[in-house]
């Protein structure tokens, strides 16, 4: 864990955000997938991954009161505190690698746009498939690299989805509700298509 967070921290400290391929100004689609679960202002949302991406400020802003932004990088975390200022002490953060993190809560939402394609190893998936299924007890919402998308994001090795292969991850434990597939416009003008899925929790889980 400590090269994976050593590796992020220098990325957050020596690039801004408009030099970094995952950066949005809004993150619509996002956004369009929680609204749709139409959960109430005091719902348990985790971001997971989220380092400085502006959907915690669009969250905030809009009135959840409970939310976790979880990253492996301190450096992220701290830019994302920047910005949001004093509305900061609203949000909960945590350092942690994914696969290590140990929730002290339930999840009636749990987004990830930027962590799932970088486990690359059956025992990174299911460590992080437990975490969820042990804690989520509503929406689960990934976005990952689709079959279209890139081979690699910032110089790491990514593994890529299709609907079908990133169902049966979640199966066990999850419904799937609906997915999408988009191109994501970076700041250099290139384009990556993601695979955006949502899943609901088992009743009987």
């Amino acid at each position: 864990m400590e090269d994976r967070k050593k590796y992020w921290d220098t990325i957050y400290l020596t690039k801004r955000s408009d030099e970094v391929s995952w950066t949005q100004k809004v993150p619509t689609t996002s956004l369009d997938f929680i609204h749709g679960f139409h959960l109430p202002k005091n719902a348990n949302i985790i971001d997971v991954g989220g380092g400085d991406s502006k959907l915690v400020d669009f969250l905030v802003e809009e009135g959840y009161e409970q939310v976790t932004v979880l990253d492996i990088s301190q450096e992220a975390l701290d830019k994302a505190k920047k910005r949001l200022g004093e509305k900061s002490k609203r949000v909960k953060w945590v350092v942690s690698d994914v696969t290590e993190f140990k929730p002290d809560a339930k999840y009636d939402l749990w987004h990830d746009r930027a962590t799932f394609h970088f486990l690359t190893t059956p025992e990174q998936i299911e460590q992080y498939l437990t975490i969820a299924r042990n804690n989520v007890t509503g929406y689960l919402t990934i976005g990952t690299f689709s079959e279209n998308g890139p081979e690699k994001c910032s110089g790491l090795p990514i593994k890529q989805y299709n609907e079908a292969q990133l169902q049966t991850q979640l199966a066990k434990g999850f419904d799937k509700i609906r997915c999408i597939t988009e191109d994501h416009v970076t700041p250099f003008q290139t384009k990556q298509n993601f695979l955006f899925c949502s899943f609901k929790k088992h009743r009987d889980n």
